[in-house]
């Protein structure tokens, strides 16, 4: 038996964490390996990371790739809420509408449109925003 062979018969399991940062369109993220899903880990970790145009994280998400005997590509098991860092607070639709400020108007259409009651905005760094879904953490 091959050393290749030898190393698809055996499982394999691995932990994740994937970083948000401000991106020009989208976000841009940064995946690390971990020994497993620890929050605190991974808020030190967001820390250390900085983007281009030193966009730093506003978040995390941590996933599980699962490779099991004979399979070729490890496949994702399992994925964690979107848990938001600290320096991120929530505001609600009816929050938006009453400071009714002329650069949130495209914000205030998106909400309504979409039917989203809050979002997520952070508060240090570049602006960032997005719906704040049911089962996203924001850490204190």
């Amino acid at each position: 038996m091959s050393e290749q062979t030898a190393q698809n018969d055996t499982e394999m399991k691995r932990h994740y964490v994937t970083f948000y940062s401000p991106g020009t369109f989208v976000a841009e993220d940064t995946v690390r390996q971990l020994e497993s899903w620890d929050v605190k880990v991974a808020k030190e970790l967001a820390e250390d990371i900085t983007e281009r145009y030193g966009a730093t994280p506003y978040g995390f998400r941590f996933h599980t790739m699962e490779r099991q005997p004979g399979e070729w590509e490890p496949k994702r098991t399992a994925r964690s809420p979107m848990y938001y860092l600290p320096h991120c607070k929530i505001e609600t639709l009816a929050e938006i509408e009453a400071r009714d400020l002329p650069e949130e108007r495209i914000l205030r259409q998106n909400m309504r449109g979409n039917g989203w009651g809050r979002v997520v905005v952070t508060t240090k760094g570049w602006r960032w925003t997005q719906p704040l879904e049911e089962t996203d953490v924001v850490l204190t």
